[in-house]
């Protein structure tokens, strides 16, 4: 449904475990960030979007599949495609892989809602959001 974006990360010490790979948990940041670029790549500004339409992006469903480790220095590429687009949501399919062998480590689908930033009730898409 849209172009995929790619963004490059790379793993520090700090985003590593006991064991030496990256921490479960750190992967769900790694995969915000490639949204969040995507969202900027068509035009769309949260921090404006929240300042002047009261509308933010909660994530609202996450599955996610955990195939290989990625380890410290490792460089990364975090990818985001929209899926698909309904009243109130965003549907994206997003991975992580190594940068230049492409071995996948994680593979996920998240469903973002826009909500009311101030009551966090769902909120339709705004008819121009994707026109902006």
């Amino acid at each position: 449904m849209s172009t995929p974006l790619q963004w490059p990360i790379r793993v520090y010490y700090e985003d590593t475990d006991a064991g030496g790979v990256v921490y479960h948990a750190r992967y769900l940041q790694f995969l915000e960030r490639a949204r969040t670029e995507w969202l900027r790549s068509i035009g769309i500004d949260q921090s404006r979007l929240k300042r002047e339409r009261g509308l933010v992006f909660v994530v609202s469903k996450l599955s996610l599949s955990f195939r290989r480790p990625a380890q410290l220095d490792d460089e990364l590429l975090a990818s985001c495609v929209l899926i698909g687009q309904r009243g109130a949501s965003l549907r994206f399919m997003q991975e992580v892989r190594k940068a230049g062998s492409g071995e996948l480590l994680l593979d996920a689908e998240v469903l973002a809602a826009c909500v009311n930033a101030e009551s966090f009730r769902p909120t339709a898409l705004p008819a121009d959001l994707f026109a902006e």
